[in-house]
């Protein structure tokens, strides 16, 4: 049998109100900060991640989904949202449109990786990129887009953890202390670990293995040696968080996986079934559209998994709307009816109306079944008595009232009760 592969999902029909609750409150959100959406293709030249998200990351050098097409070119799915809105940005100039650029996007990603709960291969991730603005303010301004969104969504227990990460001036200087501490602990650092030490050595802090956090305690911290314009930044971010009563903690070892951040690194922790989970990471990136061919252009934004926004949802108990059922079912009774009946339904539709009819000859008592799993508010009832008087039969199925209505009259009839029961 065919499957699907590994490490991805089939949202079916029943599930699909939950990835649209998800998606319409994120973007209203976005667009309540003044943000416009931005859609990216799907896979862009590898060129672009290894140059944007760095060839020394995980992404790059374990994780990416890269390829030769029939042109020979080498592409690559993509394993994240930044580089190609930066791209984007570059390549139709947005960079000359009125400063700051705020862009939404939701779209899917693509990684290489261990299949783990709503952590998947293919995976969907909303983000926010701001570009043009070197302010801390835009900084708070996007932190602040993330709380809203899981507070709208009624997430408790939120912890929003920031860093600063430096500029590359002073975290290469940051570097020579790093490789001094770590160089005398090298051997008893795992694989992965003695694997970064030359080029990304700051990833060494994030590693989970209890081995190497065990060396890892009295480690030096970036935070303790950025420059004096980092700290300033860093410092008047935290004023423009007080000012929006966030309240926030300073955590050190917030490095972040990509090479592109500089200054600000965040994360947002929740609980999740009695642990703790990272829900939202993201952090500034002055360099970037530099790095990827551009104009030097200074921008911050955030990585949002929607697989694992909704995984957040159900643990916490959140309920998530579900959706009405249809308006009207229309029951018919004979051939000739099921031809009115088909008419109808089209000049329903038309109307507006969320509507439908049966498509399987059931028997009378069946259509009524089915008008009940499909949460029909009202049924049609067509038959020989009924076309032979040019009317219908309309049913309340919430009381179970029935009365005669006019053919040409039902669509009015409907439209004035259906607006009465919905207040």
């Amino acid at each position: 049998m065919i499957q699907r592969p590994k490490g991805t999902e089939d949202i079916l029909p029943e599930d699909i109100y939950k990835w649209h609750y998800v998606e319409d409150t994120v973007k209203k959100v976005a667009k309540n900060f003044g943000y416009k959406e931005i859609r990216t293709p799907i896979f862009e030249h590898t060129e672009l991640f290894e140059r944007g998200v760095g060839d020394a990351t995980d992404v790059v050098e374990k994780e990416m989904y890269t390829f030769i097409d029939r042109g020979d070119r080498s592409v690559t799915l993509k394993p994240e949202g930044t580089a190609p809105v930066a791209r984007a940005l570059i390549e139709h100039r947005l960079y000359a449109d009125t400063q700051p650029v705020k862009m939404f996007y939701i779209t899917p990603v693509f990684r290489y990786e261990r299949p783990q709960a709503r952590r998947y291969r293919q995976h969907h991730q909303f983000g926010i990129e701001v570009f043009g603005s070197p302010n801390p303010s835009a900084d708070a301004e996007v932190i602040n887009l993330a709380m809203t969104v899981y507070k709208t969504f009624g997430v408790k227990n939120l912890e929003l953890r920031i860093n600063s990460v430096g500029c590359p001036e002073c975290r290469a200087e940051y570097h020579k202390i790093l490789k001094q501490y770590l160089g005398e602990r090298l051997d008893k650092l795992c694989t992965t670990c003695r694997g970064r030490f030359e080029r990304n050595p700051m990833r060494i802090i994030d590693c989970k293995s209890n081995s190497c956090q065990a060396e890892l305690r009295e480690v030096p911290l970036i935070l303790d040696h950025i420059c004096d314009e980092c700290r300033d930044h860093f410092e008047t971010l935290k004023k423009y968080l007080e000012i929006s009563e966030l309240e926030y903690m300073v955590d050190p070892r917030i490095v972040r996986g990509l090479d592109y951040y500089t200054k600000t690194a965040f994360e947002i922790i929740t609980d999740e079934v009695g642990k703790k989970g990272t829900v939202c990471g993201g952090g500034r990136y002055d360099r970037l559209v530099e790095d990827c061919g551009g104009p030097s252009t200074p921008g911050v934004g955030f990585g949002m998994g929607l697989e694992r926004t909704i995984l957040t949802l159900e643990n916490q108990g959140i309920e998530i709307p579900k959706p009405a059922g249809l308006d009207v079912f229309i029951v018919t009774i004979g051939d000739a009816a099921s031809y009115e009946g088909f008419k109808l339904l089209s000049q329903l539709r038309e109307a507006g109306l969320v509507a439908d009819m049966d498509h399987l000859n059931r028997s009378v008592k069946a259509q009524f079944k089915y008008a009940n799993r499909l949460m029909a508010d009202y049924t049609i009832v067509i038959g020989e008595e009924e076309l032979s008087k040019g009317a219908v039969k309309l049913r309340n199925m919430g009381d179970g009232e029935e009365i005669e209505v006019a053919l040409n009259n039902i669509i009015s009839t409907l439209q004035q009760n259906i607006v009465c029961n919905r207040g």
